[in-house]
């Protein structure tokens, strides 16, 4: 009598190795670049965000006191009315810089190289 000696093989082959190698690849390519494009809107949005609360406070704190509209406040005095708990002066997440108060009738802007356009969005 014979016996059918049958060895079953398990697992996959090389092309298909490749091919979801090359697949997982392309989406990747794919995904990276919209990721870090979402990443850079988002930090600007949350700039110009952070420049609209900061005038918000400057303006409140001038018409609480009665200042003149030539007159620019320092971090200290905005830092009571910018209604965030533990009362700190906000930074620009793109770059950690600090943004400049300027005078009562110019908006705040943003230190950061790459945060020029963070003004333009402000005024608008």
């Amino acid at each position: 009598m014979k016996t059918i000696n049958k060895k079953l093989k398990a697992g996959f082959t090389l092309v298909e190795i490749m091919i979801v190698v090359a697949i997982i690849g392309l989406l990747a390519a794919i995904a990276i670049p919209n990721f870090v494009r979402a990443r850079q809107t988002s930090q600007t949005n949350a700039c110009i965000n952070n420049l609209r609360i900061v005038d918000a406070a400057k303006q409140q704190w001038a018409l609480e006191t009665g200042q003149q509209t030539s007159v620019t406040p320092s971090s200290s005095n905005i830092v009571p009315y910018l209604g965030r708990s533990g009362s700190i002066m906000p930074t620009c997440p793109i770059g950690s810089s600090a943004y400049l108060i300027n005078a009562l009738t110019n908006v705040p802007t943003c230190q950061n190289a790459n945060a020029t356009t963070h003004a333009a969005f402000l005024a608008q």
